[in-house]
Parts: C-alpha cells; sequence; structure tokens
C-alpha cells in the first residue's frame, strides 16, 4: 500500500485554495480597490464647496450637476463592485471614468519637464493601473460567470 508524503508543495497548494476561496481576502482586496472611489465622494460631501471648485477647475459644467453625479457615480460603482451586484458592468464602468478623469486631470504631456510633470505622469500610469485593475475584475466576473 502507497502512502502519500505531505510536501511543501502539498501544503501551498493547499494554502493557495484557501486564500483563493476566501471571501474576506477578496472583499478586502475589491474594498482597496475601491478606496479611492469611496474616500473622494465623502471628501466631496464634507467640503462640497471644494468640490464645485474642483468641477471648475476642470471645466465640467454645470459644477453642480457634476459634483453630485461623479459623487453619486463612484459610491454606487464601489458599492456594486465590492457587493458583487454586475461587478463586471460596475468595474468596466468605474476603468473607462478613472481613463477619462486621468485624461483631463493628469495631462502631463502638456507640463515642462520638471518635477510636476513627473509627479503628473507617475499619477497618471499610476491611475492606468487601477483602469487595468477594474478591467481585471471584469475579466474574472465574467469568466466566473460563463463556468456556471
Amino acid at each position: 500500500m502507497a502512502t502519500h508524503r505531505h510536501t511543501s508543495a502539498d501544503t501551498e497548494a493547499g494554502l493557495g485554495r484557501s486564500f483563493a476561496s476566501s471571501k474576506a481576502i477578496e472583499f478586502i482586496a475589491l474594498s482597496a480597490l475601491c478606496s479611492a472611489y469611496i474616500q473622494g465622494p465623502l471628501t466631496k460631501l464634507f467640503d462640497f464647496n471644494g468640490a464645485l471648485a474642483e468641477m471648475d477647475h476642470f471645466g465640467l459644467r454645470p459644477t453642480l450637476l457634476f459634483a453630485i453625479a461623479v459623487m453619486i457615480f463612484e459610491l454606487a460603482m464601489s458599492a456594486a463592485i465590492v457587493g458583487g451586484f454586475l461587478r463586471w458592468a460596475a468595474a468596466l464602468a468605474l476603468g473607462v471614468f478613472t481613463l477619462l478623469a486621468t485624461s483631463l486631470a493628469l495631462r502631463f504631456w502638456e507640463l515642462p519637464v520638471g518635477m510636476e510633470r513627473t509627479m503628473a505622469m507617475n499619477g497618471f500610469f499610476e491611475h492606468l493601473g487601477l483602469a487595468g485593475a477594474f478591467l481585471l475584475v471584469a475579466w474574472h466576473d465574467l469568466k466566473s460567470k460563463m463556468r456556471l
């Protein structure tokens, strides 16, 4: 009778399955991904004049409508992603929103060479990474639904 010796690969596989199937890890990861889209509207809510000034700065008029719409959109899409309600659609929506907002706010290519340009470029590519993460969430969610 052959016996199976437990190896480190067996332990890693068990830990990997446990980690991959953890709802707590999923909740933490999705909450972290959406954190800027939760924090931003809450900050705007507590400093609504600042929110209006931000919309005005980027030429988004009527400022009141844009400020309210952005706050509701970011919170609703974040809730859908974290809560799993049409997660793929919400993730795609926040990904597209991120690309549009980033292209509007972080136009590093228009700045002269220097620290401000470098900071804007870093922010631009960080946000590009966020958009990619939202695309991965949408892909994963749709892929998991196709297995059913």
